[in-house]
């Protein structure tokens, strides 16, 4: 099997000690003193022109990566980079699939030129290409065959995502230096500060040789990487360790598919899962809950009917249903302005979405009437499945989606119906898993109040057992999320039901 069938073995072995970092100096130990020089490598003299990683979540073989590059013919300083992710996960029984490549022409120092990526979760598309154009950034991005065209200040260098553990070995690892630079970032759309220090030199049961340490921080997310002496990562930690990637050969790195389908293990949804220390009764019939939080670095919002508090080390949050006589809260007061207009994901004012919320809607009617009749027709035409997806219009393209597209379509019929409507995220009660999951719902804008509306469940008015943890309908809003899926821990105080 040889040094990288070891490796999968080990991994797969000891994925679920990582989760406790304490336990890391066991596996990995000082490798005594780095060279004098800085390991650095000029683009045109790399030691490797592609490499292929296993990925291992929560103790499951879920998929792979491949980086590739190569010198463009004819032009001296350009090269083309080559990136492809590939998982499987299951969820609720089913398969879910995510395919991510992406083609980044950069210079020979790394920085961007120009791109092309395409992005495939579920049967949905999204299709970027940008080029660097002085110190703009021009980006078109197409999501259920909508072209929109972002701009973004750009001064100076950029770089691609694709490189971040490349770049510390054209510009020189060395112990104790630090790298900051700004790249963009295609899976959440925007231009982020990516910053590295070399931490120690080590050795490890997991490769061979030594390698350098590298702490790699984007979006406000850890990474630990160990680089060899030929510029590859080849041992990296995710998400606080319940992510691992090894090199491995092409062949062992493709297996996956045949791994995934036959594990019938759901580890996404044993890892996101929150149990509380009974089951709830009737979750669908609460109408007020109080609940206290352990593991949250922030606080969740306190709004209409939503009110949040630090308790200790936990947060301690009562949820009563919108239009209670003593709902928490008060008046509104965000502009709505911001939450009637379209986005990459919500394209309200595309005419396919108007022509139907129009369609569903007799004139004349109140806007919860309206927001019923909406709901009404989502769960009589659009399926519920665990089907990612990019934006509303996939939605409507596919007539299936999980709960974030649900919400997406809602809030784009809603939006273009004149009533403002936003995406939030946060836990509600499965009563078939009997724990909180993670979940995305809407809330609306009604006579001044906030109204929560779950497309998923059919809920013009969603039950007390959702607890709101961040707004925001972009990737990037949903970034904190990553911190806290694992680390949950929750406590019903009190569930009160609706009167019969």
């Amino acid at each position: 099997m040889g040094f990288r069938g070891a490796i999968y073995r080990r991994v797969l072995g000891l994925a679920a000690l990582f989760l406790l970092a304490g336990c890391q100096s066991v596996y990995f130990r000082d490798a005594g003193p780095p060279p004098a020089a800085p390991l650095a490598y000029r683009l045109a003299e790399l030691p490797f022109s592609e490499y292929w990683t296993g990925i291992v979540f929560n103790g499951e073989k879920i998929g792979f990566t491949r980086f590739a590059i190569r010198a463009v013919p004819g032009e001296a300083r350009r090269f083309e980079v080559l990136s492809e992710a590939s998982f499987v996960l299951r969820f609720l029984g089913i398969e879910k699939k995510i395919n991510l490549k992406a083609r980044d022409l950069v210079d020979d120092e790394l920085a961007l030129v120009e791109f092309d990526y395409d992005y495939r979760i579920d049967g949905s598309e999204l299709l970027q290409s940008g080029r660097k154009d002085g110190n703009d950034l021009r980006v078109t991005v197409i999501s259920g065959g909508q072209p929109v065209e972002r701009p973004y200040a750009a001064p100076g260098k950029l770089y691609p995502s694709s490189v971040i553990a490349l770049y510390p070995v054209v510009h020189g690892l060395q112990l104790a230096r630090e790298y900051t630079y700004p790249v963009y970032d295609g899976q959440t759309q925007t231009i982020a500060q990516v910053t590295q220090r070399v931490d120690t030199y080590e050795q490890s049961q997991f490769f061979e040789g030594n390698a350098f340490k590298l702490a790699t921080t984007l979006h406000g997310q850890s990474t630990t990487t160990w680089i060899d002496h030929r510029g590859r990562p080849v041992f990296e930690l995710a998400l606080r360790g319940v992510m691992i990637s090894a090199l491995e050969d092409e062949d062992r790195a493709k297996r996956y598919v045949a791994l995934a389908a036959l594990n019938k293990q759901e580890a996404l949804i044993e890892f996101s899962l929150v149990r509380p220390e009974a089951p709830l009764s009737e979750p669908r019939r609460a109408a007020r809950m109080t609940v206290e939080l352990e593991g949250l670095d922030r606080p969740p919002p306190s709004d209409d009917w939503q009110r949040c508090q630090r308790r200790n080390r936990a947060q301690v949050c009562e949820i009563a249903l919108a239009g209670s006589s003593d709902a928490p809260g008060g008046i509104a007061t965000a502009s709505a302005e911001r939450y009637l207009s379209p986005s990459g994901t919500v394209q309200s004012s595309h005419p396919s979405i108007r022509a139907i919320a129009q369609r569903i809607t007799p004139a004349g009617i109140s806007p919860m009437e309206q927001i019923a009749r909406l709901i009404q027709w989502l769960d009589e035409n659009i399926e519920k499945a665990p089907l990612d997806v990019f934006s509303a219009l996939d939605v409507l393209q596919q007539k299936k989606a999980e709960c974030q597209g649900h919400a997406y379509l809602y809030t784009a019929l809603a939006r273009a119906l004149g009533i403002p409507t936003r995406v939030v995220n946060g836990l509600a009660y499965s009563e078939q898993l009997q724990g909180f999951l993670f979940h995305s719902w809407s809330e609306s804008l009604v006579e001044g109040r906030w109204v929560p509306v779950d497309p998923t469940f059919g809920q013009t008015v969603a039950d007390a057992t959702h607890i709101k943890l961040l707004e925001g309908e972009a990737l990037a809003d949903l970034l904190p999320l990553i911190d806290w899926v694992g680390k949950l821990k929750i406590r019903v105080l009190a569930l009160e039901h609706q009167k019969p």
